[in-house]
């Protein structure tokens, strides 16, 4: 049986998937969650926990806002992993998943470190929850199923993003178990998330975690929480 060779990039695609990767962090780069906080007159980097995702403003500027953040937040992970898909189209499928697992790497690194705001930005979770849903849907389902039941159970944000987390790798292993990029891209952004969530690791380990609930105008102080 011959070696089946994979197809290379034609020139007109490798110059797009030359180009994805800085568009890609540009992308993640853009702070929805800090635009819409001043739209109100209020900076989210020093109101409620302090982080410009979207859970931070959903607690701070309400339900309607923090719904429309994650969703922009969410597509800056998926249409950049979608392109990188696309790159690849007429190559083999591990082309495709290191190019759409890089995409999506350099949107989550774009959203965790924006350059608007000298590199404090998200978390990530909202930015790779996109990625999931276009790299690997099914992990993608289980990922957030658990991280719906930690949040129902315990009432923190940070406990259901970390526990999602941790779980990835493990997902993608059990449901990809060939495709080797795809474990690499999951250990990568379960690190990052992991990195981004220190501070809420070291109060939950102090037991001053908040659990989740809406700030009144007048108390916006609160610290709580896993910004998306």
């Amino acid at each position: 049986m011959g070696i089946r060779r994979m197809s290379p990039l034609p020139l007109h695609q490798l110059w797009w998937a030359v180009a994805l990767l800085p568009a890609s962090f540009l992308l993640g780069c853009l702070p929805f969650g800090y635009w819409a906080g001043r739209l109100r007159g209020i900076d989210l980097r020093t109101q409620g926990s302090g982080n410009i995702g979207a859970t931070n403003a959903w607690r701070v500027l309400g339900p309607g806002w923090g719904l429309w953040i994650f969703l922009l937040d969410f597509l800056k992970g998926a249409l950049p992993a979608a392109a990188g898909l696309h790159c690849a189209s007429a190559t083999s499928i591990p082309v495709g998943d290191l190019l759409g697992s890089a995409a999506g790497l350099a949107a989550i690194l774009g959203h965790n470190f924006t350059p608007w705001l000298g590199g404090r930005g998200g978390k990530g979770i909202a930015t790779s929850a996109g990625v999931l849903l276009v790299l690997v849907p099914w992990a993608f389902l289980i990922l957030i199923s658990i991280w719906g039941c930690l949040f129902l159970a315990v009432r923190i944000v940070s406990v259901a993003s970390l526990g999602a987390a941790l779980a990835f790798p493990v997902a993608t292993a059990i449901l990809y178990p060939k495709r080797t990029v795809l474990l690499v891209f999951s250990l990568l952004a379960s690190l990052l998330a992991l990195l981004r969530h220190r501070s809420n690791i070291r109060r939950l380990l102090q037991g001053t975690e908040s659990r989740f609930c809406r700030k009144n105008r007048g108390d916006l102080s609160g610290t709580g929480g896993s910004g998306a």
